[in-house]
């Protein structure tokens, strides 16, 4: 069985990571061709180019890349119908992905599948009903997505989120970091200003102001930034001057070592600062109480803002279907007000953790593998196709 897999950026990298090894494990004979990052290359694919080329956010930052990423493209979709796979499947990344899978489709009949279905429920409504010229089947991460999809004429199918099934650090792994990093009984904070060049660079300031200002009031406290691979030099750079912080830096120590680092901040962290995405569900699995900020370039923050058709984007708020977890987005987007957050949090975890439980409850926590779930799915579409 020959797979062709595209990931464009690191949550889709574990997402794709998750699926390869469902696949693996339900077809011993498959192989992967495609783009991917660390993940994905340790479950066996030699990615074509540097998924970081794709890993782009907001209208302006995309432009000044639009005529390379557009021979990407085509490149991508070329080598997708020469290699005839049994499948073609994009993982996320929809800029990207879905004009590949549009070319492969205009070119060949070789089956497609998109997963992590559109945000169809918070803006451009209509993408569901243009993604199915080209897509025939859709993996949905949320329980509430598959019936969207159905409607716009795609097969979709809920697998729930890989989140769910990954480790957590034990209480035992918890004292090990804390003793390692000398932090004690300290109240701990992490920070996590994003896995973009230009999250990190429009971001840092501000989360560097709100972790001073939080510092004056809680003068014990100490910062972990556990960095992003492809932004571990700027996150250095930008914390430089942080008080009582230290930086996890990902280009150094084994794979398995650093993806036990980060559990065990994660876990040990009485409050997170980050940037919205899926970290929100990472920091959920481990219990962490969090606060939420984005920003980005100001055209692309109010094109975006006039688009929105939901109060929050955080996950944990709309698959709880509470608003426990404060977001500071766009304008709002302040250190004091990020600092003050934080601090209230700290002070009054109780609603989150609620809010928390509940969404790994609804995204399959305890239930089968997700990505062995996805992998299912894939199987089950390309039998139906024949």
């Amino acid at each position: 069985m020959r797979v062709f897999i595209i990931a464009g950026e690191p949550s889709g990298d574990k997402l794709g990571a998750a699926l390869m090894a469902g696949l693996k494990a339900l077809r011993p004979d498959v192989e992967f061709q495609g783009v991917g990052g660390v993940q994905m290359q340790a479950e066996g694919l030699v990615s074509r180019f540097d998924m970081s080329e794709l890993s782009l956010m907001g209208l302006v930052e995309i432009l000044p890349k639009y005529r390379h990423l557009k021979r990407r493209i085509a490149q991508t979709a070329q080598a997708v119908v020469a290699q005839k796979p049994d499948v073609l499947i994009t993982v996320d990344s929809p800029d990207f992905s879905l004009r590949v899978a549009k070319l492969v489709k205009a070119h060949s009949a070789i089956r497609t599948v998109h997963y992590v279905a559109p945000t169809v429920w918070a803006w451009r409504a209509g993408r569901a009903a243009r993604m199915a010229r080209h897509i025939d089947q859709v993996l949905a991460l949320l329980p509430f997505e598959p019936p969207l999809m159905q409607a716009a004429g795609m097969r979709c199918d809920f697998v729930g989120h890989p989140v769910v099934a990954e480790p957590v650090a034990t209480d035992r792994d918890v004292e090990a970091f804390r003793a390692m990093h000398s932090i004690g009984d300290a109240p701990l904070m992490v920070v996590l200003p994003g896995s973009r060049r230009s999250e990190v660079a429009r971001l840092g300031e501000r989360f560097g102001a709100a972790v001073r200002r939080i510092k004056e009031h809680k003068p014990k406290l100490r910062i972990i930034v556990p960095a992003a691979a492809g932004v571990a030099d700027l996150v250095q750079n930008l914390t430089d001057k942080w008080p009582d912080t230290v930086v996890l830096d990902p280009r150094i120590g084994e794979y398995s070592t650093k993806m036990a680092n980060k559990r065990a901040v994660f876990r040990a962290a009485d409050v997170a600062l980050a940037a919205s995405g899926t970290v929100s569900l990472e920091l959920a699995a481990a219990g962490t109480p969090m606060v939420i900020a984005y920003d980005m370039n100001p055209i692309s923050r109010f094109v975006i803002g006039k688009m929105l058709l939901v109060d929050t984007v955080t996950l944990v708020n709309l698959v709880s279907e509470t608003r426990a977890v404060p977001e500071f987005i766009g304008r709002a987007c302040t250190s004091d007000a990020i600092a003050d957050s934080v601090l209230d949090v700290m002070a009054q975890p109780t609603e989150q953790h609620r809010a928390m439980a509940l969404t790994m409850q609804r995204l399959g926590q305890g239930g089968k593998d997700p990505g062995l779930r996805a992998a299912q799915a894939v199987l089950e579409g390309i039998a139906a196709d024949y």
